[in-house]
């Protein structure tokens, strides 16, 4: 992962914590957020910057302006954290939603409530027909670092798949015009309803 992203994910997750907390201090944000405090100092000076946090000695708050953007993020996470409470423990579902919240689109957003809606959860993956389109529902894996990475090539719930190709203990999948190839272990663990 590349700086620039793991630092969009630290300003997220601080003004997500303020926007829970209204106010934190500099150890609280080192114990929640897991990375170097280089990161943490480079975001904080970012959201300074940018005029969305102030400082009050070793305390940290959000302005106005970080205000409208934190409570934003924090929604995100709420929308996500609920759907997956549907089929996971609170724990799980909350790790989840804070791995989800930093790639998913509002339109992806939008999605999930609709889903959320839903009684039926979808099917497994492998059981689609080659050339269907269908909306993924939920995606059951439960190593987080596996879950992540899955994630990081835009495959979440609320998005469009398809299946292009099969091949031997795989499958080859479309999501947003680029292709991947996932093991048949990884894509029975991922629901989709058809389109």
């Amino acid at each position: 992962m590349a700086d620039s992203d793991i630092l969009k994910i630290v300003k997220e997750d601080i003004l997500r914590i303020l926007a829970e907390e209204k106010r934190v201090s500099l150890d609280s944000i080192k114990t929640k957020v897991k990375v170097s405090s280089f990161f943490i100092s480079k975001a904080l000076k970012e959201l300074e910057r940018k005029k969305l946090i102030e400082t009050e000695g070793n305390f940290i708050k959000l302005t106005e302006i970080g205000q409208k953007e934190s409570e934003d993020i924090l929604k995100k996470h709420l929308v996500l954290e609920e759907y997956f409470k549907k089929t996971l423990d609170e724990r799980a579902a909350h790790r989840k939603a804070h791995v989800l919240e930093h790639y998913v689109s509002e339109e992806v957003i939008r999605n999930i409530k609709k889903l959320h809606t839903f009684e039926e959860r979808g099917i497994p993956l492998t059981e689609f027909k080659l050339h269907t389109e269908g909306l993924i529902t939920d995606i059951n894996i439960l190593d987080d670092g596996l879950f992540e990475r899955i994630v990081s090539m835009g495959i979440f719930p609320g998005e469009e798949i398809k299946i292009v190709n099969e091949i031997p203990n795989g499958i080859v999948i479309e999501v947003k015009n680029k292709k991947f190839v996932l093991d048949k272990d990884i894509v029975k663990e991922i629901k989709v309803l058809k389109i």
